[in-house]
């Protein structure tokens, strides 16, 4: 069999387990339904990492498979392919690494849920959208598995759907994603106005003859290239939740959590920056639109973090953390450093689906509960949990000896950062410094609320009371999730299956193996693929598929940069674990005192800096106020005044006047005639006379 073939059986072999399980499964039952959707993706995984190992240690060449024709309208042709290089290499890892290990996860985390067979056909056909964009060979297919992974994201977090609050996620994340496609389409429209192709092998060679190609509007010439970058960017923006476009991503938490470790951690939300990174020979020639990306990825990852601290459910601080490291990804792809922000994405799937679903079995052994005010001391009674998030917490931080070792996202991280000092030193990005100082301020902001994460769930003093009860007279998370009500701002369940509250225990090993082979890729990944990403292999690894211009050397002078800018991420890092550690472990409450005050920087940092109510006052209560506006003032009033109901009005009134001359007696009838015939005789004469 040959590759190409092996390949394309690994993208749909998740769209056949999908479809099995979708139309078939409440007839072969749950355990087949899970056996087949969970087999069929540790295929597509193997597959993966098959391709992976040859292309970084066997020689293997960038292909493309042409399967069958998608869509040709005149001088636009589509055609379904499955491209394979460098780029696709790595995504197909990273999302059949990660949906494989979800999907065996699920097996104990939904293991009460009554609709199992959906769920995993829904966790399948996300993974098959999901290979269908980051192999895609034009921008049409790429446009197709984007909005299938946003059709799939609805319907994964409104998965409980007789829950108020996950209903109103999906819906949330669907519209505000509608805004950035949009933008998404223009900006294919764009392309294919420019260069009459959006197939990417025959769109990148023509690039950088299109420079200085303007656009006439409103007066103004602008730069085309900058143009379509910019509105490329606005759909990586919805679909990567970064600033302005972010408020869908912490509400999406009302799905189940092995939803939130596959879609808003680890794959989907990463969409954005896979984009971006590809059309590196796009963005290497529109410097407005890059320096656009860079300011926006550096507010996001300053927002997300200083949010992050303030939230209280589990599930929330780290949808936060992933916001922050989109942000870090998009800044570094804005400097133009793509290949650092591709192996931060890389890395970055390992550990913060590691903490997720971490999260998820602390919520599991908790038996729903998610506030961390209610937890602690938890580090005895969950192991296995506490380590393997204390390795995801390392890894997230960037802790790391410059020069030496440390976990995946030392390397990653510190390169990003490394990168966007290089960029502002050697002239090539104005953003460079805002970048840098805005990635060191959010790497200290991550260490505290990483370890304030874990400090307050594992150590100090329990908050929870063990009633004697066993586990096992309790329903799973997964069921009672589905009760669960919001309670002062925080997502709270509520248990209506027994009295008082449980003892926490470990979680079953079907969820603990899941938690033990992404705490393996978060410890070592970064260590073993640090030369291929951005090290002294890196052109043999990306062999063109990441562009760099001429005037391009922040990679190389990333590793050259002044000894200080090494280790200050490490500082900071341990600054930042140092007050976490003051507040929340020596003096423990004092946090919550602070918090009691209400003082209006925490009102504000608490309130997600308002963008909520922003939105809702602006954009919901506005769009009401308009349709109110057209309804009762344009219809009712106007439309409808004037129209059918005028003409109904009018009617009545005269046929309630001329109804008074029907009086019925003959005497009357009589003497109108009378009036009639003297006033035609008076006309007559009148006329005829004259």
């Amino acid at each position: 069999m040959t590759i190409q073939t092996l390949v394309t059986l690994g993208v749909f072999a998740p769209l056949l387990g999908a479809m099995i399980v979708g139309f078939f499964g409440r007839r072969i039952g749950d355990i087949p339904s899970q056996a087949v959707t969970t087999g069929l993706l540790f295929f597509s995984c193997a597959v993966s990492w098959i391709v992976f190992s040859q292309w970084t240690w066997g020689g293997l060449e960038a292909f493309t498979v042409h399967i069958a024709p998608f869509i040709h309208v005149g001088d636009f042709q589509s055609n379904w392919s499955i491209r394979v290089d460098a780029m696709s290499a790595v995504m197909l890892i990273v999302v059949t690494s990660v949906s494989s290990l979800v999907h065996l996860y699920s097996w104990g985390y939904m293991a009460e849920d009554d609709s199992r067979p959906r769920f995993f056909a829904y966790l399948s056909l996300f993974t098959f959208m999901m290979l269908a964009l980051v192999t895609a060979a034009d921008f049409l297919q790429m446009f197709f598995g984007w909005e299938g992974v946003g059709l799939a994201s609805y319907l994964l977090i409104g998965f409980w759907y007789k829950k108020p609050s996950a209903t109103a996620a999906s819906i949330k994340a669907f519209v505000v994603n509608r805004v950035g496609d949009f933008g998404f389409l223009l900006g294919m429209m764009t392309v294919f106005w420019m260069f009459g192709t959006i197939e990417f092998a025959k769109l990148f060679p023509m690039i950088a003859g299109k420079v200085g190609t303007g656009w006439e509007f409103l007066g103004h010439t602008w730069s085309a290239l900058d143009l379509a970058g910019l509105l490329l960017f606005i759909g990586a923006m919805g679909k990567s939740a970064q600033f302005f476009l972010h408020t869908w991503l912490p509400d999406a938490m009302e799905g189940p959590t092995p939803v939130s470790a596959l879609i808003h951690a680890a794959t989907m939300v990463t969409a954005g920056v896979f984009m971006v990174c590809l059309l590196s020979p796009l963005y290497e020639h529109a410097p407005v639109a890059s320096q656009f990306i860079a300011i926006i990825g550096g507010v996001t990852a300053i927002f997300a973090a200083t949010v992050g601290m303030m939230q209280n459910d589990i599930k929330r601080v780290i949808a936060y953390s992933t916001c922050s490291q989109l942000g870090y990804m998009f800044f570094a792809a804005g400097v133009g450093a793509y290949q650092p922000a591709m192996f931060h994405l890389f890395t970055h799937a390992f550990f913060k689906a590691l903490l997720f679903l971490g999260a998820g079995s602390v919520i599991h052994g908790m038996h729903h509960e998610q506030d961390m005010r209610n937890m602690g001391g938890l580090a005895k009674l969950l192991p296995i949990t506490y380590g393997v998030m204390m390795i995801g917490t390392i890894a997230i931080t960037g802790i790391g000896i410059p020069g030496v070792w440390g976990l995946s996202g030392f390397y990653s991280k510190d390169s990003i950062l490394e990168s966007a000092y290089a960029a502002a030193a050697t002239g090539h990005s104005a953003a460079g410094m805002f970048a840098f100082v805005i990635g060191i301020s959010a790497a200290l902001l991550t260490a505290y609320y990483s370890w304030r994460l874990v400090f307050m769930t594992f150590h100090g003093k329990a908050k929870w009371k063990d009633d004697g009860h066993h586990a096992d007279d309790h329903a799973s998370h997964a069921q009672i999730e589905t009760h669960s009500e919001p309670l002062d701002g925080d997502d709270h369940a509520h248990d209506d299956h027994h009295h008082g509250p449980l003892k926490p225990h470990e979680s079953p090993w079907v969820m603990v193996v899941p938690l033990l082979a992404l705490a393996v890729g978060a410890v070592f990944a970064g260590w073993i693929f640090a030369p291929h990403f951005i090290g002294h292999h890196e052109a043999e690894f990306w062999r063109g598929a990441i562009f760099v211009g001429g005037d391009n050397h922040v990679l190389h002078e990333s590793h050259n940069v002044p000894t200080w800018v090494k280790w200050a991420p490490l500082i900071v890092t341990l600054l930042g674990t140092a007050i976490a550690f003051w507040l929340y472990v020596l003096r423990e409450g004092a946090a919550k005192q602070m918090a009691d005050r209400k003082g209006p920087l925490w009102t504000f940092l608490y309130n997600k800096w308002f963008f909520d109510e922003l939105y809702d006052a602006v954009f919901v209560k506005g769009a009401k106020a308009i349709g109110d506006l057209f309804w009762k003032i344009g219809d009712v009033k106007i439309i409808d005044g004037l129209g059918p109901n005028g003409a109904a009005w009018a009617s009545l009134k005269s046929g309630g006047w001329l109804s008074r001359f029907q009086s019925g007696f003959v005497y009357f009838y009589a003497f109108v005639m009378l009036i009639g015939v003297a006033a035609f005789l008076a006309f007559a004469i009148f006329t005829w006379g004259a």
